[in-house]
This record gives C-alpha cells, sequence and structure tokens, in this order.
C-alpha cells in the first residue's frame, strides 16, 4: 500500500516534541520555577511549585501526529489551586501570540470525568490524552477514570460513538470515491480509525491491525503534505491541490496519489465494518448456536460464513467462489477467520475454469447488492486478483470526474449487482452479469478501453471456460457497452443512418438485449449526472427502432408530436410549458429557435443538463431539463415570458448574457480546450457536429449564435452535460438543406465555433 511513498511520520513526532518541550517551560514559567533558570531552585522546589497542576494533550498532539498545520488541543488540569487561572493565562496567551490554533479547558479531574460522560468529542480526546508537564498524578487519574467509565458504559457510548460516525460518513461521504474527499470526516479516514481505537479501548474488539495502521499513516502523510502545500490546517484535498500533495509524497501524479488514497480508504472501511460487526453482537446480544448448511463445505454459524468441519480449502479451488456465493445468496458476511484461511490455503483454478466455478460466480453476482460486500471482502484478502488477474490493473484506479462516483473496480461490481435486477429480462442472464462486471476492464490499459476491454474480455472469457460463442458475445458486448445510450443522446432517432449502423454493430437481438440491461445497469452504477428519465426514454426509443430493423419488420410510426406537445401547438405563434425541471418550447420551426431559447434559459440562472430539438413538418419542438444555477428556481412566469418574447422575436438576450458572462469568476483550475468535430457517414441528409467543452452558463446559445453567423440551420439537436462537461451534437444543413460538403466551409464552421467557446 505504501509502495515508495515519502513518509513525514518523525518530522510530525519531532513537530509534537518540540511542542512539548515549550509547552514544558511554559507551566513551569507559570508556576514560576524555570528549571535550570532559577538560580538554585531545587527538584523537589519545582515539584511542589507544579503540583495541582497538569498540563494534558489531547487530539492530535495527544497522539504525537501534529501536522504542519494542526491546532493544539490542551487540557489544564488542576486539584483546585486558587492561581489556576493566572497558570492558565500564563500559557494560553504565549500560544495565542505564536498564531498557532488553540483549543483548551481547564478542569479538574472530576469536571473532566464529568464533561466525558456528556461529551463524545471529549471522551475520545481523553481516552488517548497524553502527560505533557506538571503533576502526573493528575493526568494518570483523569485518564484511569474516564476509561473506566468508557467500558462500563460502553453499551451506550459505543451506540453513541456509531451514530457519529454514520452522521459524519452521510455528510462527507465514502473517501475512496470522493474527487475532492474530507481526509478526516469521510467514510474511511482518519477519525474512523480513531473511533477502532476507541471500540478498541473498551475492550470490545481488537484494536487496528498492522494494514489498517499502515493505511492510517498513509492518510497522516497526505493530510501533512496538504498541510505542506497550503501552508494552513486543511483536511479537504481539492483537485487543484492533488498533483503537487503527490509531487511531495514523492508519487508520479494526482491519479498515483488517489489511488493509492482509495486502496488506504477502502482498507480502512473494511476494518471499519469488521469492527461494528463485533459491536453489534455485544448490543444485541448472543447469536443463535448451531451450524445451519449453504452449500457443499460451506455453513452459518454465529450470523457469518464459515467452512464446514473436515473441508479441506487445499483440495477443493472453488471453494473461494461456493463460500462467496453462498455469504451473498444468504445476505450474511465471511468470517474472518474464515476469508483469511481461504485466501492462505486455496489453490489455483485451473484453467479453463470448471463449469462449477462459472456457476458459483454467476450466483455471486446475480446476488444483486448483497455481492457487493462479498467482493469487497474478496478483494480485501487479495482472492480477487488470483481469481481474475486482470483486475489488478482497474483495482483501486480513480476516474477522476464528477460524473462517477466509485473507483473503475468498485463501479464494476456495482454495474454487476445492479444488472441483477434484469436477469429476468435477457435470454442469457450468465452473460449479462459477466459482462456488466468486466465491461470497463479495458480502463486499466492504454487506448480506448471499449476496444482493449473486448480483447481483455475475451480473454477472460476465454479463460472462465465459457463457449466459442458465447466469447464472441461476450467480447461484442463490452466493445460496444456504450453503442446505446451514446447514439441515443448524441445522434437523431429518426435518421435512418443511425438506425442502420447501430443494428449492423449489434447484430443479433440477444446482443441487443444485452447492451440495452448493460446500459441501464452501467449508469446507475456510474452516478446521477449520467443516468436519468430523459436518457431511458431514449434508450428505449432506440432499442425499439433497433429491434424492428434486426427482425425486418417495419416499424410504427411514432407520433410526430405528443398530445401534450400537438396541445401546445394549437397556440399557433409558440407555446411554453414548464413542470419543475422540464422546459418544452413548441413553435413554428425557424433557424435560431434552439439557440435563443437556451439563451433565455441561461439569462435565469438555468443550466441545460440535457435538451433534445426535432421538427415534426412546420412546428419544432424543443425539450429541455434544466436546474439552477445556484439558488432557487427563477419565477416560472417570468421565465415563461421571456421564452414568448423569444418566440415572438421581440427580445434580444444578447445584452443581458453579456452582462452576465463579465460577473462570472474564471474556472479555479485549468480545463482541456473545447473540441469541435465533424461526423462523417453519421447522417446522410445532415452534417453531424460535435461539440464539447467545459459547461458553463449559455454554451448552448454561444454554440447555435456561431451557426447562426454560418448561415446553417440546426434540424436536430442532442445535448447532454455529463459533471461539468458538455457533450453536444448537432445536425446542420446549409440555407438550401443541404449537408456541408465543401472543406473550406467545414473548417471555416470549426474554427467560427471555436472561437465562440474560448
Amino acid at each position: 500500500m505504501r509502495g515508495d511513498t515519502r513518509s513525514y511520520a518523525a518530522a510530525r513526532k519531532e513537530r509534537a516534541a518540540d511542542i512539548d518541550r515549550w509547552l514544558t517551560d511554559l507551566v513551569r514559567t507559570a508556576c514560576g520555577t524555570p528549571y535550570g533558570h532559577n538560580g538554585g531552585t531545587t527538584r523537589n522546589d519545582e515539584r511542589g511549585a507544579l503540583s495541582g497542576v497538569a498540563l494534558v494533550a489531547v487530539g492530535s498532539l495527544g497522539r504525537s501526529e501534529l501536522a504542519p498545520g494542526s491546532d493544539l488541543d490542551l487540557v489544564l488540569l488542576h486539584d483546585g489551586r486558587d492561581d489556576v487561572a493566572r497558570i492558565a493565562d500564563r500559557i494560553w496567551y504565549p500560544i495565542w501570540d505564536s498564531g498557532i490554533g488553540l483549543d483548551h479547558s481547564v478542569r479538574t479531574v472530576d469536571e473532566a470525568a464529568r464533561v466525558a460522560g456528556e461529551d463524545l468529542k471529549a471522551v475520545l480526546g481523553l481516552i488517548q490524552a497524553r502527560h505533557v508537564a506538571g503533576d502526573q498524578e493528575l493526568t494518570r487519574s483523569v485518564r484511569e477514570v474516564v476509561l473506566a467509565e468508557w467500558r462500563a458504559d460502553s453499551r451506550r457510548r459505543l451506540g453513541e460513538l456509531r451514530d457519529a460516525a454514520d452522521k459524519r460518513a452521510e455528510a462527507s461521504g465514502e473517501l475512496a470515491f470522493l474527487l475532492e474527499p474530507d481526509l478526516k470526516d469521510s467514510r474511511g479516514g482518519i477519525r474512523d480509525v480513531q473511533a477502532m481505537q476507541a471500540v478498541a479501548a473498551a475492550w470490545v474488539a481488537s484494536a487496528p491491525g498492522p494494514r489498517v495502521r499502515e493505511a492510517y499513516e498513509l492518510l497522516l502523510d497526505i493530510r501533512h503534505g496538504l498541510h505542506l502545500v497550503t501552508a494552513r490546517g486543511a483536511d479537504r484535498l481539492v483537485l487543484q491541490e492533488q498533483d503537487a500533495v503527490a509531487g511531495i509524497l514523492g508519487l508520479l501524479d494526482a491519479e498515483a496519489l488517489m489511488r493509492r488514497l482509495a486502496e488506504a480508504a477502502r482498507t480502512i472501511g473494511h476494518a471499519f465494518d469488521a469492527t461494528w460487526r463485533t459491536v453489534d453482537r455485544l448490543l444485541t446480544g448472543p447469536t443463535p448456536r448451531g451450524r445451519r448448511p449453504l452449500a457443499d463445505g460451506v455453513v452459518e454459524h454465529g450470523g457469518e460464513v464459515v467452512l464446514a468441519r473436515g473441508v479441506n480449502p487445499r483440495k477443493d479451488p472453488i471453494l473461494v467462489l461456493r463460500a462467496a456465493a453462498a455469504a451473498a445468496e444468504a445476505g450474511l458476511p465471511l468470517a474472518p477467520a474464515t476469508v483469511t484461511t481461504l485466501a492462505a490455503q486455496s489453490p489455483p483454478l485451473p484453467v479453463p475454469w470448471p463449469d462449477e466455478a462459472r456457476d458459483a460466480l454467476v450466483a455471486l453476482l446475480g446476488a444483486g447488492r448483497a455481492a457487493v460486500p462479498v467482493w469487497e471482502e474478496l478483494d480485501q484478502a487479495g482472492m480477487l486478483v488470483r481469481l481474475l488477474p486482470d483486475w489488478e490493473r482497474v483495482r483501486h484506479r480513480p476516474q477522476r470526474n464528477p460524473v462517477h462516483r466509485y473507483t473503475v473496480d468498485r463501479h464494476l461490481i456495482e454495474a454487476a449487482a445492479g444488472a441483477a435486477s434484469f436477469t429476468r429480462e435477457v435470454s442469457r442472464p450468465d452473460l449479462l452479469l459477466i459482462s456488466a462486471l468486466l465491461h470497463d476492464i479495458g480502463k486499466g490499459y492504454p487506448g480506448d478501453h471499449s476496444t482493449t476491454g473486448a480483447v481483455v474480455a475475451r480473454d477472460i472469457g476465454a479463460r472462465m471456460g465459457l463457449p466459442p460463442a458465447d466469447v464472441d458475445t461476450l467480447e461484442t458486448v463490452v466493445r460496444h457497452h456504450l453503442l446505446l445510450p451514446e447514439t441515443a443522446t448524441r445522434r437523431d432517432l429518426d435518421d435512418p443512418v443511425t438506425i442502420s449502423r447501430v443494428a449492423e454493430a449489434v447484430g443479433t437481438r440477444e446482443v441487443l438485449e444485452l447492451l440495452a440491461a448493460l446500459a441501464v445497469a452501467d449508469g446507475h452504477a456510474t452516478g446521477p449526472a449520467a443516468w436519468n428519465s430523459w436518457k431511458a426514454s431514449l434508450v428505449t426509443d432506440l432499442v425499439r427502432r433497433v429491434r424492428s430493423a434486426l427482425s425486418g419488420t417495419p416499424l410504427r410510426p411514432a407520433p410526430s408530436l405528443s398530445v401534450e406537445q400537438a396541445s401546445l401547438a394549437r397556440h399557433g405563434g409558440g407555446a411554453v410549458r414548464i413542470n419543475g425541471g422540464a422546459v418544452t418550447v413548441v413553435a413554428p420551426d425557424r433557424a435560431g429557435l434552439l439557440w435563443r431559447a437556451a439563451g433565455v434559459l441561461a439569462a435565469h440562472r438555468m443550466v441545460v443538463r440535457a435538451a433534445s430539438a426535432a421538427s415534426a413538418g412546420t412546428t419544432a419542438v424543443i425539450e429541455f431539463s434544466v436546474v439552477p444555477e445556484y439558488g432557487s428556481p427563477p419565477d416560472p412566469a417570468t421565465l415563461e415570458a421571456d421564452l414568448r418574447l423569444v418566440l415572438a422575436g421581440r427580445l434580444d438576450i444578447e445584452q443581458r448574457l453579456a452582462r452576465r458572462s463579465r460577473s462570472m469568476r474564471p474556472a479555479r483550475v485549468p480545463v482541456a480546450p473545447p473540441r469541435v468535430n465533424l461526423v462523417d457517414d453519421a447522417s446522410n441528409t445532415a452534417t453531424v457536429i460535435e461539440v464539447r467543452a467545459h459547461d458553463r452558463p449559455g454554451l448552448l446559445w454561444r454554440i447555435g449564435r456561431a451557426f447562426g453567423e454560418c448561415g446553417l440551420d440546426v434540424r436536430a439537436a442532442r445535448v447532454e452535460t455529463l459533471g461539468a462537461e458538455a457533450v453536444d451534437v448537432f445536425y446542420v444543413v446549409d440555407r438550401a438543406g443541404r449537408p456541408l460538403t465543401d472543406e473550406v466551409q467545414r473548417a471555416q464552421i470549426r474554427d467560427q465555433v471555436l472561437a465562440a467557446l474560448r
């Protein structure tokens, strides 16, 4: 896990020691006995002056983990001395004058114990309190009292600790999968290790083991590096600091840093879950005794999955997968001792796999959500890379964009778990689950991940013992797993070329239904920005059309306008319907309608997340999916009024958008330059232009205005925003309604659109 990263553990301990020496001098001075400078004061005199007062370090100083930007957390204990207020002032003021942050309190032992009994943060600090200076007996007394009460009241206090951890995780997310994680408060972060140490102090579970301690030290080093880079006590690792922090730790780049971070966080998160399973057994009482058979050689015992008596893992290479499948299907965890035994003793699977091994893998994946924690258990034990060596390439690999909520490997098992919901809707559920597990396996290799992934998936399928025809299907599904959603959102489905191209790539209805189910599972596992009702409806429509083309049956034409759209069209001059984040514009078709309507939305602080534009005869239909840029959405009546003015040609919004553009702050991190591609052979009746750019207010308006200045008309459009990136596709024709064929004109259009985006 650590690899060759630079360690700052010694620097933290040295800084804590320096602070200790400084604080010790402050305490001696405050008590009137600066040892070594008192002109003959004896050690007995010093002990007398310091009697009844002690300075105790808690927090990062108490653990000797002081990072460059850490505050000092100090408790001044006393036995009721009259001069304690004067002593406290003489300690606190020099610290404040130094500019170091300080969290301080002054307590008697009884007061400290009483506060610890009521305040979770206080008790967690005092559990790991460390004596700095003064009367050591006071420090020993407060630790003994606090620890005794923590252990005696462990049922209540550990429940309180668990609630706090859950709230922290809900607020801060999961460290391993965040684009800009909070190193302390996120799930799998620094505070989770400290919570496990508190559980161990209650004598309920074991202290964190070597792998967790190693992961914890890595998080402390990353936080240390972040403090050095930012010159402040920051806990959130934001994007613009990640490359610099990687350099501080001796890593190649931000991707290498975030991969190490994900591995450490998942190690901590896994141990954290195991700790709380132990705690739950304490809080809920004894588990039922006895053993319940689950599969050959696998039984349930004490709420966990264990090996049956007499089973020898060394003679059964399939036992790992059989036990994992049994655990997932029963919704139970694998017992830690069982995982350790299987990892140490299981022989490698023969190649190709026996049918029973492949069936066990499919059963594991088919358990749906219950498969995810079991899969994580196998991964933590190092068994996944032995079963699937190519898994190492994607293991803990960060996605590094806001669209994806998970690392590549976690995304794959999440997609497989989601695909389990569709196994009854496809003819080959086994191939659906395996292809879902492998669809992004190519992200561990150079080049287009769909193309390289297809090659890797073919090799894995053959290793798993799939018949040649099934290997071909698996390769095709992995190669084209993005075909349906990308086509549906970036191409005109009314264009015959679109349907024929997809049908040619898919080849069979079996592959089409696998791709359709995988598209949904992949989208949901990616994140909310990658899948929504708009995209789902487009994919469903595309599948319907391609299925008809593959079967050779004519497709019943869909109505050119929906009932709602037809009702709006009867207004003649144009109509607008606003329903939450859905905006529908129906008006007589004319050049520039799309981008002018988009300009009105931008002027009202509405971000276009998706849009589609099409024509039905002389009527144009534009569907926008929008969200407020910030705050509450604008008044629908005002927005609708401005849209109607645009439809009537009575509103020029360019000046308003120019004012908004001047008020916008520049991006805080560099973004990739925009790209404009003219896609050949995508349509016989129009030129397809694909624009990729960083999303910003008025982007669609700028693109459309550039088309208008070039004398182009947008016949159809598909607009989608993925995180902060816009992927917009336009079907354009010239004034005569023809596609663009002149290369000089095509180059000029590309340059004009690029100029509008800068």
